[in-house]
């Protein structure tokens, strides 16, 4: 990993929607665990949130159990699925369920919730989104081309480029990941006459093979992580 490099808030989204089934069913002497739902899950617009509902009629997971149901998403949704970045802007709905009269629990409904939250996100497409920020520089006119052809190899989108104070103004919407050491980059590639700002725009998804390098270093990460056993 790069020492040092800030780490960017990256995020999780589903593409499609998907439904799946959730039984945590367990005996170990004494009383069990009992908790089982069916749940589905589907992709909502950006900056919608997470969104919670419970379809239950007749009493299939009954009422004491539901805020666990969804208490189990919340908590699962905060480590993704793919990568281990939150998931977001997406509906949960409670569909049905069964329930045991002695072996239930709210531990048991939370842990069939996660069961089939990370069942249904396999299926529903995942894909990581990424910050993409509002970038504007100003530069004397004969960087420009210098400074135009940089925001292209970070992957930056030109969006206008006006004529103020005698040089340059250029906007542009780049990726986070690209912009880290920036102004030190722009005031070399302009003799220490140009400058930026950048303000945070909306999240977006990453091309596929950024999305796989991140999904290999989380990996690996993880890996690293993890305490051999003796």
């Amino acid at each position: 990993a790069d020492v040092g490099r800030p780490e960017v808030a990256y995020r999780e989204a589903l593409t499609r929607e998907a439904e799946s089934e959730g039984r945590f069913v367990r005996q170990t002497g004494g009383r069990g665990q009992y908790g089982h739902v069916v749940m589905s899950f589907e992709p909502l617009p950006a900056g919608t949130g997470f969104v919670f509902e419970s379809k239950i009629v007749g009493g299939t997971v009954p009422k004491e159990y539901i805020p666990a149901v969804r208490k189990g998403i919340e908590q699962a949704k905060e480590t993704g699925s793919i990568a281990g970045y939150p998931m977001v802007d997406f509906r949960a709905v409670l569909l049905d369920g069964s329930y045991h009269d002695v072996d239930s629990s709210e531990v048991a409904f939370s842990v069939a919730a996660t069961m089939a939250y990370h069942e249904a996100v396999r299926r529903a497409g995942p894909v990581i989104l990424e910050p993409i920020m509002d970038v504007e520089l100003c530069a004397p006119d004969e960087y420009l081309g210098d400074v135009i052809a940089d925001l292209g190899a970070r992957s930056g989108q030109i969006g206008a480029v006006d004529d103020r104070f005698g040089g340059k103004v250029v906007t542009a919407a780049v990726p986070l990941r690209s912009m880290f050491g920036y102004a030190t980059v722009l005031r070399s590639m302009t003799s220490g006459r140009g400058n930026h700002t950048m303000h945070f725009a909306a999240y977006r998804r990453v091309p596929a093979a950024v999305q796989e390098e991140i999904i290999q270093r989380a990996g690996r990460a993880s890996e690293k992580n993890q305490t051999p056993v003796a």
